[in-house]
């Protein structure tokens, strides 16, 4: 086995290994180790193969990284827990008044403290909108 055989065979365990990492630094070396073995195909000196793996490294990770950061990892991110709630509908199932410190408001099946934006009173069965969270208290203003 020659030594670019070497070198494409650590470049495909570092794209394994990052299988079970993030942020793209192990295929970033893998791109290296590439770089290196077709240097060493072409039996350029030691010290070009090495920079040949230094720049498959940096411009792996300084040109596709981002890309792959921006449309591979994290495009689609779901909203949980408390900030899945914003933007949503509900309808206020207790009278919202500021002054007697009342207000409920019902999202998917869940009852809800709530005050509204600019201190209005928001009556029975009116639908509103979320628009910030405070612990367990929505703010919300009405749909009209």
């Amino acid at each position: 086995m020659e030594t670019w055989h070497i070198l494409i065979v650590i470049g495909i365990i570092a794209f394994i290994f990052e299988i079970f990492t993030a942020g793209f630094i192990s295929a970033s070396i893998g791109i290296g180790f590439f770089f290196a073995a077709v240097g060493n195909y072409f039996n350029l000196d030691t010290k070009w193969q090495i920079l040949l793996f230094a720049l498959g490294v940096g411009l792996a990770y300084f040109l596709a990284r981002p890309v792959l950061m921006r449309y591979g990892y994290g495009s689609n991110k779901v909203r949980t827990n408390k900030d899945a709630l914003l933007d949503k509908t509900g309808i206020v199932t207790e009278e919202i008044n500021y002054a007697k410190k009342t207000g409920r408001v019902k999202i998917d099946g869940d009852d809800w403290n709530a005050r509204s934006l600019n201190n209005e009173i928001i009556q029975i069965g009116t639908s509103v909108k979320i628009l910030e969270i405070d612990s367990i208290i929505l703010t919300v203003k009405p749909l009209n």
